[in-house]
């Protein structure tokens, strides 16, 4: 048979020949560097950094002189050496400290520190870039023995509400009092705004298309007198000056679409959400079509947001008397990332305030479930199946009751432990303490009060006890690259009912398909397909009659790439899905199988690909207000049961929150989640009714995921739609580990705690 090249060069290092004359770019030297870090082969590591310093050093002095900060994310190639040789720096130095030699990987971590402050690593197992400064800092402390504070190391900066000279004279706005729908729920909707001095009254100052009172605002000039409208409006964001704020971002050079979606939220943010529901409704009507896009270069549309977010302000705030029906934005074509073929179908609905009579009324209406009727369809022969009924609800069915997914991501990591530096255990055979239980499950205690000891009232109670406190019933784990112990697994379902969505990774981060990590899964590659084929198959055979399993999940997001082409070849990929899935079923009829997507990046090529497959599953991060049109996407172009996979938010805010501020942030952030995952679910009458639950992430602070797994770090690498505006990825737990000394048993309480005991029990 015949190999690609790239293929035979990776076949060629692993006979132990040479590739250096082969790695001519700085990053392909980067890439063997950190192979031969990961294996500690030395003399290897030393051959590449002599090779990309004496190649590449001075052109990455001369970028690094260029810079004074982080370049903005769509300049970051330019850098591309820079990076490459802080990063080779880095890898020296981190490999240097793993061998005892502290001295001499601190001279270099303070070379890359002071040469290279400005530059950034990629890393492909999680889509982002992190700074070379602050983690060289990171090991420099550990070698130090210091640790990093984590809480905010300045005092918050005291908050100024939004005070407006000119607020709108209507707190609900009748569009059709100022102008005239046309084309309504086609692509050639429009509004005409007839009495634009009428409107603009209405809907108060700073909100479209109402600019010319900002200049009149006596507070709008004192704003600018003291300064504090000086700087880009994305550093306005997550500012405690709401009002300049508001003032920053209406007249900010972005599309006015994505203008009144950060005014929005910076109105939700002062509790004034007639006000935010005045700017979400403007997109809607005046620019439902802009396109914005996020961090990692794909594509985001404010419309469908804005219409989720005034469902989530409804939703959490009752007093308000809203209701909010038939608004909708189709954006056809919105799945290949490629905007230029979009084609917008909206209809925007109509918003009113009931009356207290009405609201009454309306509360028991919405209370009442929805009968579901006869079931149409059928999927499964065993006591795990899906129905779908004559409303067009779908529900998972388990021993013949309906079955809801509360489900966790459980992967508690030791501090310390990294699978990046290769020294994490399996946590189903982790005894730290030798008395024959496993750590996390068995002998997990509660710090109630935080003060990183067990007293007497903090009982041991393991993992799962407290997890059906909580009200879980369901945990994801993968299969690979640690054997799941199925004795535990027994132990857990007989003793607390948990069922088990257990994963194959189907090539994601090459695991399973047999090809190297530089040369990445290839789904058109019949070796590949065969390694990936026979992984898939061992799992259900090994699995497929224990009774704690709920359903086979494929892969982890794969169409976002890392380590696999399922990006670059879709069709490809999600063909393989199907045959996979075909498979499973031959094997095993009596479990459904899905398949986890990252959001609903090429749901079409999966539509028409993969007809196999039972349950759509997708790791989806939109926002506090959940998962917008997500439902209905599915429900149009692929017609499945569907679960959200991962959701969730960081219990931390950086410098913008205090801790118990951040705490009720993420519980606030994973309640909107899950309502709009219930909302969705069959029998409850305003969502889509194919959502069969959520899978929250995570159960436990992973301390490893910004590199230096013995510190807590604060600092956040990547902006994501969060409360603080940043990812902060060692924080997502529901529980945290203290100061870390008592890992892996102690958990530290979060709001969410609480929170899920009520959604979850009622």
């Amino acid at each position: 048979m015949a190999y690609p090249l790239k293929a035979l060069i990776v076949c060629l290092f692993l006979l132990g020949l040479s590739t250096a004359a082969r790695a001519e770019t700085s990053s392909d030297l980067v890439r063997v560097s950190w192979k031969a870090s990961n294996e500690n082969k030395m003399d290897e590591l030393e051959k590449y950094y002599g090779q990309i310093m004496s190649a590449y050093e001075k052109e990455a002095q001369r970028q690094a002189a260029l810079l004074t900060s982080f370049p903005p994310r769509d300049q970051i190639e330019s850098y591309r050496v820079m990076n490459d040789v802080a990063t080779a720096v880095f890898i020296r130095a981190e490999t240097l400290m793993h061998n005892g030699k502290s001295e001499e990987a601190q001279v270099l971590f303070e070379q890359a520190i002071k040469e290279y402050p400005w530059a950034q690593a990629w890393d492909p197992s999680r889509g982002a870039y992190w700074s070379i400064r602050e983690k060289s800092q990171a090991s420099i402390n550990v070698i130090k023995g210091e640790t990093a504070p984590a809480a905010p190391a300045k005092p918050k900066a005291p908050k100024t509400m939004p005070d407006l000279a000119f607020p709108g004279k209507d707190k609900i706005i009748d569009f059709e009092k100022y102008g005239k729908f046309s084309n309504e729920g086609s692509r050639n909707f429009h509004y005409s705004n007839l009495d634009q001095s009428g409107l603009s009254a209405a809907e108060g100052e700073a909100i479209y298309p109402n600019l010319r009172d900002i200049f009149k605002d006596p507070g709008y000039k004192k704003a600018v007198k003291a300064g504090r409208l000086e700087g880009s409006h994305w550093d306005f964001v997550n500012t405690e000056d709401l009002q300049a704020a508001i003032y920053k971002w209406a007249l900010a050079p972005e599309p006015w679409g994505i203008r009144l979606f950060y005014m929005g939220i910076i109105f939700e943010k002062a509790k004034m959400y007639f006000e935010a529901i005045k700017c979400y409704q403007a997109i809607i009507v005046h620019f439902p079509g802009t396109l914005a896009w996020t961090y990692w270069q794909t594509p985001w549309y404010p419309g469908q947001a804005a219409i989720a977010k005034i469902q989530h302000i409804i939703r959490m705030h009752p007093e308000l008397r809203l209701e909010f029906k038939g608004a909708h934005i189709r954006i056809l074509n919105s799945y290949d990332n490629d905007p230029a073929n979009d084609v917008t179908i909206t209809t925007p609905g109509a918003l009113r305030q009931l009356t207290p009579e009405e609201w009454k009324r309306y509360k028991a209406i919405a209370a009442e479930k929805v009968k579901l009727g006869k079931p149409v369809k059928k999927l499964g022969k065993g006591t795990v199946r899906l129905v779908k009924y004559a409303t067009g609800d779908w529900q998972l069915i388990v021993k013949g009751k309906p079955w809801l997914i509360k489900g966790i991501t459980y992967n508690p990591t030791k501090v310390g432990q990294s699978p990046d530096k290769g020294t994490l255990t399996n946590w189903m055979e982790a005894d730290e303490n030798h008395n024959g239980l496993i750590d996390g499950p068995d002998e997990a205690w509660v710090d109630k009060n935080r003060n990183n000891a067990q007293d007497p009232d903090e009982p041991t109670v393991g993992d799962f006890a407290i997890m059906k406190e909580m009200g879980v019933n369901t945990i994801r784990l993968y299969h690979q690259p640690m054997k799941p112990s199925k004795e535990l697994l027994k132990r857990m379902y007989k003793k607390y009912g948990f069922m088990v969505i257990m994963g194959d990774f189907l090539g994601k981060y090459a695991i399973g398909s047999g090809a190297t990590w530089a040369e990445g899964t290839d789904y058109a590659n019949p070796d590949h397909q065969a390694s990936m084929m026979q992984t898939v198959k061992d799992m259900v055979m090994e699995y497929k009659d224990e009774p704690f399993i709920l359903m086979w999940l494929l892969g982890n997001e794969n169409n976002y790439g890392v380590a696999s082409n399922a990006d670059k070849k879709p069709d490809a990929y999600y063909k393989f899905v199907n045959e996979a899935a075909k498979m499973i079923k031959s094997i095993d009829p009596n479990h459904p199988v899905a398949i986890c997507n990252g959001d609903t990046l090429f749901l079409d090529k999966f539509a028409r690909n993969a007809p196999e497959v039972d349950v759509y599953a997708a790791n989806v991060y939109r926002g506090d207000y959940g998962f917008g049109a997500f439902w209905d996407q599915i429900a149009e172009a692929a017609d499945r049961p569907v679960f959200i996979s991962e959701y969730g938010a960081p219990g931390f805010g950086g410098d913008l929150m205090t801790y118990d501020e951040a705490q009720e942030a993420q519980a606030a952030y994973h309640r909107g989640n899950w309502l709009d995952i219930q909302y969705n679910s069959a029998t409850y009458r305003e969502g889509a009714g194919n959502s069969i639950g959520g899978v929250a992430f995570e159960w436990l602070d992973e301390w490893w995921k910004n590199y230096e797994p013995a510190l807590h770090d604060t600092k956040a690498d990547a902006v994501g739609p969060f409360p603080a505006g940043y990812y902060y990825e060692e924080w997502f737990g529901l529980f945290g580990q203290g100061d870390g000394k008592h890992s892996p048993f102690l958990r530290e309480p979060r709001k969410i705690f609480d929170t899920y005991k009520e959604l979850w029990n009622s």
